[in-house]
C-alpha cells in the first residue's frame, strides 16, 4: 500500500512508502512465546527457532486445526491458536516445526515427499519432544498421557481422547460445567457447533451422531464439548 502526498505547486502525485513491518529478532520472537509457552521450554523454542528461522504468528481461532505450517515464496511460516493453554500451545508448536524439518530435509528430493503425517514426519516430533517430556515443563497428569501419545503420534493430538482431556483439565476458567459428549448417555440430544444432534452409540474415540435437522449421520470426538438440550 502506498501514500499518496501532493507535492507543492504541482498535481504530479509522490508515493510514499509505509513503515515495513520490524524484523523478526530473537528478542521480539521470545518475548512473544514467553506469554505461551511453559517458561521451561520458552529458551528450547527458541532455539528452534535460531536454528531454522521462520515467520510466526498467534493466529485467531481456527476451528479446522491448531496449527499450521507452510513453505511459500521462499519462506517458512508458523502459526499457532490464540486460545490453546501452555501444554497445548507448545505441543502445537513443536508439532509444526517438525513439519517444517520434514521440509527443509526433503524440499529438494521431487522423488521423495514424504506424506504431512508419515513416518518423516513422526520421527522427527518425537526428536524435538524428547528434551520436553519431564515434570519440569509438563505436570504429570499431562505427561503421562503425552508420553504414550508420543510413542506413535496421530496427525493432530485431538484425536487422542485421553490426552485431550488432561490438557482441557488446565485450561483456564471453571470447567465445572463443561460437559463432553462421552460423558452423556445414548439417545440424548444435544448441542454442538450450534448443531441439534442426539447420540445414538460409543465408538473407540468417537461417537455416531444422528443431526435431528438433515437426519444425517456423523461421527463426533467424544472429547468435544457440548451443551446438553
Amino acid at each position: 500500500m502506498f501514500d499518496f502526498i501532493k507535492r507543492k505547486n504541482t498535481n504530479t502525485p509522490r508515493t510514499v512508502k509505509r513503515a515495513s513491518k520490524p524484523v523478526l529478532t530473537k528478542a521480539i520472537f521470545n518475548d512473544a512465546l514467553s506469554k505461551k509457552v511453559p517458561s521451561a521450554a520458552l529458551e528450547y523454542c527458541t532455539n528452534l527457532w535460531e536454528e531454522a528461522p521462520f515467520s510466526f504468528s498467534i493466529s485467531k481461532t481456527r476451528s479446522s486445526c491448531l496449527g499450521n505450517y507452510k513453505f511459500q515464496n521462499g519462506h517458512h511460516t508458523i502459526s499457532v491458536n490464540h486460545d490453546l493453554n501452555p501444554y497445548n500451545f507448545l505441543i502445537t508448536y513443536i508439532h509444526e516445526v517438525a513439519h517444517q524439518r520434514v521440509f527443509i530435509k526433503y524440499q529438494k528430493n521431487i522423488k521423495k515427499r514424504p506424506a504431512p503425517h508419515g513416518k518423516e514426519w513422526k520421527t522427527n516430533f518425537q526428536h524435538l519432544m524428547i528434551p520436553l517430556l519431564n515434570e519440569a515443563v509438563f505436570p504429570l497428569e499431562i505427561l503421562k498421557p503425552l508420553a504414550a501419545h508420543m510413542l506413535n503420534p496421530a496427525a493432530s493430538s485431538t484425536r487422542d481422547a485421553k490426552l485431550m482431556k488432561a490438557i482441557k483439565a488446565f485450561n483456564k476458567g471453571d470447567l465445572s460445567e463443561v460437559v463432553y459428549l462421552e460423558n452423556v448417555p445414548n439417545g440424548q440430544s444435544f448441542i454442538f457447533k450450534n448443531r441439534k444432534f442426539q447420540k445414538i452409540e460409543k465408538r473407540r474415540t468417537r461417537a455416531l451422531c444422528l443431526d435431528l435437522e438433515t437426519k444425517r449421520k456423523y461421527t463426533i470426538p467424544l472429547m468435544a464439548e457440548i451443551e446438553v438440550l
